[in-house]
């Protein structure tokens, strides 16, 4: 029996404490489903939490607090998950030469290993109930690779054959697994860097962001940053029973920043 398009799903949401991961868990919370918000630490978590619980009346909203850059116990995450959304992600910004093999290590520990252990737990549940989406968020840097972020660049490319892998073992089943490639999004941490860009240059912050787009994502069709509801709408549906017939693919959300044809 095909799943109803109004059921509610119990979603658990790495890294949503702020930016995507925050606005995605907004938008599925006023659909009624079930949000398991993550954040490093507790202060963080329940912070987020009530922000979410005042944003979105009577939601159902809990937390897991977990810093995936550390050894995490599997078994303190709750079961019966629906919905696994792999958002969590830190990054460096360094020379190549610069960058250490501890840099190296820690953005694939908390980029691509969060997704595959919490993955490896939650498929084969999925699987036995022929019900479950897991979505990977990548990045346009996956396919631009800036100088200054090519370990960060490797570990959101390496996210592209989890997820094709993954899918692979889903064949006739309700249970899908795809990527999500946004561009560079107005977040939190994007308005800082704005501020500071403003702070530098003694401009207007309006013509800070644009020039920013102009010179570091010329490929742009939009020629602006996203905003953060523009790409978690687009999580939220393929999140959902709708997206039943799209499985290991590719979603672009970056305004064509890349330039990508497939």
């Amino acid at each position: 029996m095909e799943p109803s398009y109004n059921m509610k799903n119990s979603v658990l949401i790495t890294g949503s404490t702020a930016g995507i991961g925050f606005e995605t868990a907004k938008v599925l919370a006023n659909q009624g489903h079930k949000i398991y918000l993550n954040g490093r630490t507790e202060e963080s978590t329940n912070a987020a939490i009530e922000r979410l619980r005042r944003l979105c009346d009577n939601a159902d909203i809990q937390g897991v607090v977990c810093d995936f850059s550390k050894p995490f116990d599997i078994a303190s995450f709750p079961e019966g998950i629906d919905v696994l959304i792999n958002n969590v992600g830190i990054y460096t910004s360094k020379p190549f030469s610069a960058t250490s093999d501890e840099d190296w290590y820690a953005q694939f520990e908390v980029n691509c290993m969060s997704g595959v252990r919490l993955s490896r737990h939650y498929l084969p549940q999925m699987l036995a109930s022929n019900y479950g989406r897991i979505l990977f968020i990548s990045s346009e840097c996956a396919y631009l690779a800036p100088e200054d972020m090519v370990s960060y660049s490797s570990t959101k490319a390496a996210l592209h054959a989890l997820s094709r892998g993954l899918a692979n073992a889903t064949r006739n089943s309700d249970v899908t697994v795809n990527t999500l490639v946004p561009g560079s999004t107005y977040t939190e941490g994007a308005a800082r860097f704005i501020e500071d860009k403003v702070a530098q240059q003694k401009e207007d912050p309006t013509k800070v962001a644009q020039s920013f787009i102009q010179a570091e994502r010329p490929q742009s069709l939009i020629e602006r940053f996203a905003r953060t509801e523009e790409v978690a709408s687009l999580i939220a549906f393929y999140a959902g029973p709708q997206s039943s017939a799209v499985n290991g693919s590719v979603i672009f959300c970056e305004g064509g920043s890349t330039g990508a044809t497939f």
